[in-house]
This record gives structure tokens, C-alpha cells and sequence, in this order.
């Protein structure tokens, strides 16, 4: 990787928004037991947050309510993020580290993307600080080694998703639309959901045309679904619950989980629809996590 001129002392910020499976399909499973999927994903205008500082060493300060949830040491995929990039550059960024504050918003082991969207933003934002002009595949390619979720996280558009994550095709224009994202406060380790799926494989969902508006946008992904429900209700029922709950709740065009949960979300119009949703879950359910985000999108034209 080359470096661009200048010296980088500025720190610099970068959003890790949430990401969202529309549906994700189980297509089949490699030799090396990694399960190869189909899925729609979309990036939430609500999540973490990432700054990065000029410093002589790595260090990491996290903050935000789910601070405590997050494992710290070696192990953290921010940090490893941070050092894999590091040591990728090698000479653009001899003798860089950098102090990193992670602001938590999102809760952890959830199905959004956490920790891969903390690590995509992290590549993004010392990309900027250390001003390094790295090739796309590379850059993807050590995304992919941190996490199979990190790739589509770092390039953050909406995308078909193939392969075990890292296979990315534009998605057909979306609509805009509102997400009301709700977390039953109970983590889902991603490894047993897999472990705990069953049955026969499923075809693709992908689909061509480019829905008009939130409610087009449901019906076609009415037809998919999510094929790790069924083992992450098995490991939580909380999730079964909640996804009833939000399929009830007026304006709610359709209630599905992400990714290997237990996060749901439900889909309606607008900003509007979505804040009352979330009054009425929020009151039905004090303890949960709910959070409302909207999701850019440019209607198809004649």
C-alpha cells in the first residue's frame, strides 16, 4: 500500500451503521463446514462509532451502553482490524498506531453486524488517518480474514451477498424505507445457530426488478425468508415472541430476523410508522432494545 502526502495528525471519525439481512437463504455448505448463503443486505442509518487518533501504539477505549458487553485483549476484532492493516502496509505505515474509541450502540452477539461493522469502519477510518491508497481487493481480502460478515460491512451498500459473505453484487435500486430493529437482550453466538440448523438447502431469493416503494419492497421479500429462524428460536425463544409481536404491531409491512439473531426488524413506510412501532413494542416490552433507523433508497423511474 502507498501513502498519500501529508502527516495525518487529525483524528477521524467513521459510522459502523448496523447491518440488516432482508433474507438470507442457506444455499449449501462447503467442505470446510462453512455454510454458503444468499441474502439481501442493507445498512441501517443507526449503529456504532468509530474514531481513530495518531498514536505511537494500539490502544482501544470503548464506550457507549453495551461498553461492558464487549471482550477486550488480543482477541478484539477492532484491534486485530487495526493491526492486520498495520501490518499489510507495512512501510506506508511503519511506526503508526493509533487510539481508537469504539462507541457501543449496537448490542453484541445480535445479528446486525456488530463487531464486523466495528472493524470494517475501523479499516476505513485508518485508511484515512494513515492516508494509505490501498488496492479494493486487497482491502477486501483482508476483510475477509477478519470476519466472513466484514467485507460486505466495508464496502456498507446494499448488496447481494453470496459465497460466505464475501461475494457482493449491487442490489437493484431500493426505496426508501424505515427499520425498526429489536433485540430481546439476549446474545446469539452465530457458530450455534449454524450448528443447530436442519433440512434440505435453499434455491437463491435474489430478484431483478426494483421494488417502488416500502410496500412492493415487502411483498417481494415475503416470499424468502430467513433460514436461521428456526434454530435461533430453538436457542431462544424470546425471538419467536418477538417476531410475533412486531408482525402485530400496526404499520409493520413485514417482521423477519437478521442474520443469526436475535435481533428482528420490522419494515414500514417511514420514519413516522417506525416511531410509533417502537412506542408500542418499547411498552409492551420495557426491557428490550428497540432503536428506529431509516435506510436511504432512490425509487425506480419510468
Amino acid at each position: 500500500m502507498n501513502r498519500l502526502p501529508g502527516d495525518g495528525t487529525g483524528a477521524v471519525v467513521e459510522a459502523a451503521p448496523a447491518k440488516v439481512n432482508l433474507y438470507l437463504h442457506v444455499t449449501g455448505r462447503r467442505a470446510d463446514g462453512y455454510h454458503l448463503l444468499d441474502s439481501l443486505v442493507v445498512f441501517a442509518g443507526e449503529g456504532d462509532r468509530i474514531e481513530v487518533a495518531p498514536a505511537g501504539d494500539f490502544s482501544l477505549e470503548v464506550t457507549g451502553p453495551f461498553a461492558a458487553e464487549v471482550p477486550g485483549g488480543g482477541d478484539n476484532l477492532v484491534l486485530r482490524a487495526a493491526r492486520a492493516l498495520a501490518e499489510a502496509a507495512s512501510g506506508a505505515a511503519a511506526g503508526r498506531g493509533a487510539a481508537i474509541r469504539l462507541e457501543k450502540r449496537l448490542p453484541v452477539a445480535s445479528g446486525i453486524g456488530g463487531g464486523s461493522a466495528d472493524a470494517a469502519a475501523t479499516l476505513r477510518a485508518l485508511v484515512r488517518l494513515w492516508r494509505l491508497q490501498p488496492e479494493p481487493t486487497a482491502l477486501s481480502r483482508l476483510a475477509l480474514e477478519l470476519g466472513a460478515d466484514v467485507p460486505m460491512c466495508l464496502d456498507g451498500r446494499p448488496a447481494f451477498v453470496a459465497g460466505v459473505g464475501e461475494e457482493l453484487t449491487p442490489a437493484p435500486a431500493l426505496p426508501p424505507f424505515a427499520l425498526l430493529l429489536v433485540n430481546p437482550r439476549v446474545a446469539l453466538p452465530t457458530p450455534k445457530v449454524f450448528a443447530g440448523r436442519r433440512g434440505p438447502f435453499s434455491p437463491s431469493g435474489r430478484f431483478a426488478r426494483s421494488p417502488r416503494d416500502a410496500a412492493e419492497l415487502a411483498t417481494l421479500l415475503a416470499d424468502r425468508r430467513n433460514d436461521l429462524s428456526p434454530p435461533a428460536i430453538a436457542l431462544v425463544p424470546e425471538v419467536a415472541d418477538l417476531l410475533q409481536l412486531l408482525a402485530a404491531t400496526p404499520g409493520v409491512r413485514l417482521a423477519r430476523m437478521s442474520g443469526s439473531g436475535a435481533t428482528c426488524f420490522a419494515l414500514l413506510d417511514d420514519a413516522a410508522a417506525a416511531g410509533a412501532a417502537a412506542r408500542s413494542i418499547s411498552a409492551a416490552r420495557p426491557g428490550w432494545w428497540v432503536e428506529t433507523a431509516s435506510v436511504a433508497g432512490e425509487p425506480p423511474t419510468d
